[in-house]
């Protein structure tokens, strides 16, 4: 197995499935929790030096940090209803605690914080999440800008993507490995992957120009895949719609990207002629 992949595994008492920290993935900003919870068990995690952004991916809950406090709270019961979820974010120094109401799946995105300015706690509705329906052709996702630039944070960036099965996503292919604003900002990226039916697959390849990082991956149901630098389009198999989670952080808490030049053309739709 690649080293770029992170794989779920079963939960452990505190129901956590998978854990990437910028130690364990040998790199300075972001890292991912992900939590299935059965009814009724609850999980409280501390942020310390981290800011972080608790996603609903799925189920009802009570949600409590220091200053606040929401019950019942989620709309999205199923992940692939593909509708904007409940998130809560939580600034450095704060905690956050979690009360499954029904069977839920949580994802814990996590950046290093920035102590100035800082933010406070507060929910992310999903009247609050910008809807946007990228690409064409095969190339067309559905994306759900949860903590975007626009939105107060410290260094953290959250979206989640949609895939129809048969579509490439992330594509055409596109990097962010070098601190060269206002062309291109370095952002560390994991991609947390679900995929239904849940038994199938997805490929992400991560490459570099110089090829000096170049892996083409099959990714399963609940794998994460780091991304340190290069590239790194995705592809929902034939039969088997994808959903990714995207944590970024770096320097700069900015998205400015650099398409490989050599499939940037197809930025640009074809034209079709119409016949007389």
């Amino acid at each position: 197995m690649s080293k770029l992949i992170v794989p779920s595994q079963h939960p452990d008492a505190e129901g956590k499935v998978l854990s990437i920290t910028p130690e364990s993935a040998a790199w300075e900003y972001i890292g991912l929790d992900v939590y299935r919870l059965k009814s009724g068990q609850s999980m409280r995690k501390s942020t310390g030096g981290m800011e972080i952004c608790v996603t609903l991916l799925q189920g009802r809950a009570d949600v409590f940090t220091n200053e606040l406090k929401y019950a019942n709270i989620g709309r999205r019961m199923s992940l692939f209803e593909e509708i904007p979820p409940y998130s809560m974010y939580v600034p450095m120094n704060d905690f956050i605690e979690v009360i499954a109401l029904t069977d839920v799946e949580i994802a814990v995105s996590s950046a290093v914080g920035n102590p100035s300015p800082a933010y406070p706690a507060r929910l992310i509705r999903p009247e609050n999440v910008q809807v946007e329906i990228r690409g064409y052709g095969n190339m067309t996702r559905r994306v759900h800008s949860i903590l975007p630039e626009q939105q107060e944070a410290g260094s953290l960036l959250v979206v989640e993507v949609f895939t129809p099965n048969g579509h490439w996503s992330s594509f055409p292919p596109h990097k962010h490995d070098q601190e060269n604003l206002p062309h291109e900002s370095y952002l560390e990226e994991i991609y947390y992957h679900r995929v239904n039916p849940d038994h199938g697959f997805a490929v992400q390849r991560v490459y570099t120009d110089d090829r000096s990082l170049d892996e083409t991956m099959s990714v399963i149901n609940g794998d994460a895949v780091l991304v340190p630098k290069g590239y790194h389009p995705v592809s929902a198999v034939p039969g088997y719609d994808l959903y990714y989670l995207n944590v970024m952080a770096g320097p700069v808490r900015t998205w400015k990207f650099h398409n490989d030049p050599a499939h940037e053309w197809l930025f640009k739709p074809p034209v079709r002629e119409e016949q007389s």
